[in-house]
């Protein structure tokens, strides 16, 4: 109506006005903005007496459960399982609403659009098996890995002492709630079930439940060693995320989505092995030559440059930038991890001290020896022959040409020089220690083995000791070699460092060579 009166109005007094302008009369002129105005005052005026469009998403009427049997077989587990379970308690679901309001359109044409969300919530137990277990492991639901950041969710073994829940206690009241002794069970508090269709999901648990008698591995395992040596923030135990491309990529985040590598291994070992009491910690540095008076032992890195947050990687005061650059493969891949980083290294230590584990630090040197390489083979007849074998065992580091070989300098003054330059002039005292950050203070070329030796003894002393330290592993090549009829140089230097090592852990810690 708006549109018809204000367009005559227009008209009548584009025509009062007379004349034309580019051939078009006033009178039309008047006619078009009045239209304009009145369309927009009608699209008004309607919108105004229009209701408001409401929209409701999906409701629930009812709690639809996976599995609530009564009378069900309580499984009986013995090792390592992949198991669904059955829900013995349940709270009603939680209901929420979230109302979205949508204006009109442009002129304010238009209804406005009301959506209201319903979003469920749910707290429920599931018992699992016959305990006592010893832990849970990976959850899937529906089929699919679990992500539990976020989740507030808890087991229990199943042992005759264990307690009612709280929240289950706070629901039923204390007198009502029983503790499901010797049964294992999960409890779950107020699950997101938007994610799953608004219903429980299908859920399925790792529970583990070793045969700990004296006569089984389980049992009998008291000690292991934690590999691989290498891998940046391997043993990192807060996640590490390194920023590829404007994504972030979690670094040490590969079982489990909220919880570290590191972390969940440890878990995982004292679940499937609970007898275990000590655990030997691998730490790599790279050796690049089998010729002991040319090797030089420096910390690696995979690349030399990443982005990672909220920690970057350091080794020994060293920048990743100025560390060691590992070999690549064909499909220029690393051939190796590189060094954990002197953090993670600490971190470590820390938890598996917190876990009541003893701890013996393993400084351990890798190869890096490429294929296609140039080097003098020191196990040749003068050492003539090119191209050493590759990523070789770190006990054929020897002198050069090696006993047995023509040109040897075995029983030489020769080879007590080569084996001095190897281990390096590195002292306590050539270290500089702020807090838990330990960097090298002498002279920049000297990447001899006392320096990484010596510096993981300060390192470790600054997580707060450890139980056992070793200055060396399995170096046949070296310890052999002889600089006169019966001087062993090599023996001599590994207890020089020994008793260095001592004046940085003290008496409380063994050292010893393995």
């Amino acid at each position: 109506m708006a549109t018809l009166v204000l367009g005559a109005a227009g008209a009548a007094i584009g025509g009062s006005i007379g004349g034309a302008i580019l051939g078009v009369s006033a009178a039309t002129i008047g006619g078009f903005i009045g239209s304009t105005i009145g369309s927009v005052v009608d699209s008004w005026i309607i919108s105004s007496l229009a209701p408001t469009q409401r929209i409701e998403g999906a409701r629930l009427d009812t709690l639809r459960i996976t599995s609530a049997t009564e009378g069900a077989v309580i499984p009986r587990l013995y090792g390592r399982m992949r198991m669904g379970g059955n829900i013995i308690w349940a709270t009603d679901f939680r209901e929420e609403t979230k109302t979205t309001t949508q204006g009109g359109g442009k002129g304010g044409g238009g209804g406005k659009v009301k959506t209201t969300e319903y979003l469920y919530y749910a707290s429920f137990a599931v018992a699992l098996c016959e305990g006592p277990i010893t832990g849970i492991g990976r959850i899937w639901a529906d089929g699919k890995p679990m992500d539990l950041s976020g989740v507030t969710w808890r087991w229990y073994p199943g042992d005759e002492a264990q307690t009612a829940d709280p929240f289950i206690a706070a629901k039923m009241g204390a007198a009502n709630t029983p503790a499901y002794r010797g049964t294992a069970y999960v409890v779950f508090e107020e699950l997101a079930l938007s994610t799953y269709g608004n219903r429980l999901p299908q859920l399925s648990f790792e529970v583990f439940r070793p045969l700990a008698d004296p006569d089984t591995a389980e049992g009998l395992t008291r000690a292991v060693t934690m590999i691989p040596a290498s891998g940046e923030f391997t043993y990192a135990t807060q996640a590490i995320r390194k920023t590829d491309g404007g994504a972030t990529v979690p670094e040490n985040l590969n079982a489990l989505a909220d919880s570290t590598d590191m972390v969940e291994a440890l878990d995982r070992l004292q679940a499937m092995a609970p007898a275990v009491e000590s655990v030997s910690l691998v730490v790599a540095w790279f050796g690049d030559d089998l010729r002991a008076g040319s090797c030089k032992v420096r910390p690696g890195v995979e690349v030399l440059a990443k982005s990672t947050t909220p920690a970057s990687w350091s080794a020994n005061g060293v920048s990743r930038a100025n560390a060691f650059l590992v070999s690549r493969d064909d499909q220029d891949r690393p051939v190796y991890g590189g060094t954990p980083s002197d953090f993670a290294v600490v971190q470590a230590i820390e938890e598996m001290k917190a876990r009541g584990l003893r701890v013996t630090f393993y400084p351990f040197i890798l190869m890096d020896v490429p294929p296609g390489n140039t080097l003098p083979n020191p196990y040749s007849d003068n050492a003539a022959e090119t191209g050493q074998p590759v990523f070789p065992w770190r006990g054929r580091i020897t002198c050069s040409p090696a006993a047995g070989f023509a040109g040897a300098v075995d029983k030489t003054a020769t080879a007590a020089s080569q084996v001095a330059a190897l281990f390096g002039a590195a002292t306590p005292a050539s270290f500089s220690v702020s807090g838990q950050s330990v960097s090298w203070t002498g002279p920049s070329g000297d990447w001899g083995l006392r320096r990484m030796v010596l510096h993981y003894a300060h390192l470790c002393a600054a997580a707060g000791g450890v139980d056992a330290f070793l200055i060396g592993t399995e170096m046949p090549g070296l310890t052999t070699i002889r600089s006169g009829a019966s001087s062993y140089p090599a023996v001599q230097a590994f207890r020089d460092l020994l008793g260095d090592v001592r004046s940085i852990l003290g008496s409380g810690t063994k050292i010893g060579y393995a």
